[in-house]
């Protein structure tokens, strides 16, 4: 992998985890509510550089692009909607790299036939580290009920990691639709669909405004930036590359919530998020 793509990513890990951390302080506040709040502001504020990089580059987009760009949106709206449902069940500690690790694993063995993909020993050697990680994870403990909410909604996450991941590598390198409007359009597509359910609870947006304000401007700054990054590295690089080495943000993630939420029964989760990040060294050095 390149340097340019490992710079995007590394850049993109701090994005995405600080991101998630504010998705989790805000989980109380309620999930369509601050799913649409931060697209929407998202998609206003990436708006003014969405038109200069289209009057620079002067894309030529087939009819096909369309399509991608309506699709990338729904799958977004999934993976919004459970990835908050998740942080509503369960620890960002938890749930994060659950989502992370298993969305990764599906994207990149399914890219291997898909885009016939031929990672190294080193590439398949991260990518099982990276899949003990999640197992480590996945282990039960005391609190069996809200931890198994909170695993099946992480899983759920990461088939939609997997989906927008794989579709989204086609859109960008195959069709070669710019990264901000891949990005843009799944935003746009998340606020338009939402907001009529939003809008119904106007008392509960001035809640989330009022009481998580920052974390919404946040989340909408970051987590476009952060998929953006992605989107530019899967343009000339295989998605069994990025997809991987974006799990250096789940050490990340693990490291934000026990030290600002002050979650518990971090060994065994710091543990794996090891193993996760040693995965994603050993897919960058091969």
């Amino acid at each position: 992998m390149s340097v340019t793509a490992v710079s995007l990513i590394a850049v993109a890990a701090v994005a995405h985890a600080s991101w998630n951390l504010f998705s989790k302080q805000a989980a109380a506040a309620g999930t369509i509510a601050f799913v649409w709040m931060l697209t929407a502001f998202g998609t206003v504020s990436y708006l003014p550089a969405l038109g200069i990089d289209l009057a620079v580059t002067h894309p030529h987009l087939r009819s096909l692009a369309l399509v991608f760009l309506g699709g990338t949106a729904l799958l977004h709206i999934g993976y919004f909607l459970t990835l908050q449902h998740g942080y509503t069940s369960g620890d960002l500690s938890l749930v994060y790299p659950v989502s992370r690790g298993s969305g990764l694993l599906l994207s990149s063995f399914v890219a291997i036939p898909l885009y016939a993909e031929h990672p190294g020993p080193a590439g398949i050697a991260g990518i099982l580290l990276i899949s003990g990680g999640v197992i480590v994870l996945s282990l039960p403990d005391r609190a069996a009920m809200p931890r198994a909410t909170a695993i099946t909604f992480g899983l759920l996450t990461g088939t939609f990691i997997a989906g927008y991941t794989l579709w989204d590598k086609y859109a960008v390198s195959s069709l070669h639709i710019p990264p901000l409007l891949e990005e843009w359009a799944a935003g746009a597509g998340v606020a338009i669909v939402l907001a009529p359910l939003a809008v119904t609870n106007t008392g509960r947006l001035a809640l989330l405004w009022r009481d998580y304000r920052g974390q919404v401007l946040g989340a909408a700054i970051l987590s476009p930036l952060a998929y953006i990054l992605v989107l530019t590295a899967l343009a000339f690089s295989p998605v069994s590359s990025i997809a991987p080495a974006r799990e250096i943000s789940v050490l990340i993630g693990v490291l934000l919530g026990r030290r600002l939420l002050g979650e518990r029964n971090l060994g065994r989760r710091l543990g794996a998020a090891l193993a996760i990040t040693a995965g994603v060294a050993a897919i960058i050095a091969g």
